[in-house]
């Protein structure tokens, strides 16, 4: 009814979704399949509220810094040889 009641929303409506309103159950009974299919505990789906861009903005970004910090992620160690062989191209750089 905003769509419709605001004027600055009215842009959004469309006589279409009328129709479509008839399918709003199936539309929810396969959103919902689809998510219990395809979310995993390794690749979870996430539901967030889209009303407000500033809420979703910093829930999705604490969404994100959670799964980096949980992947435990760090630089590869070095070796010895390794460290031989960078020393070895340093003094070929200073020359």
């Amino acid at each position: 009814m905003q769509r419709i009641d605001e004027q600055n929303k009215n842009w959004k409506f469309n006589a279409g979704d009328l129709e479509e309103r008839k399918y709003w159950r199936q539309y929810r009974t396969a959103y919902e399949e689809c998510l219990s299919a395809t979310s995993t505990r390794h690749a979870p789906w996430y539901v967030v509220p889209a009303d407000r861009k500033d809420d979703t903005q910093l829930i999705i970004a604490s969404i994100v810094v959670k799964a980096l910090k949980d992947m435990k992620l760090h630089y590869p160690q070095s070796t010895a040889q390794r460290r031989k062989e960078l020393l070895a191209l340093r003094r070929s750089l200073m020359r």
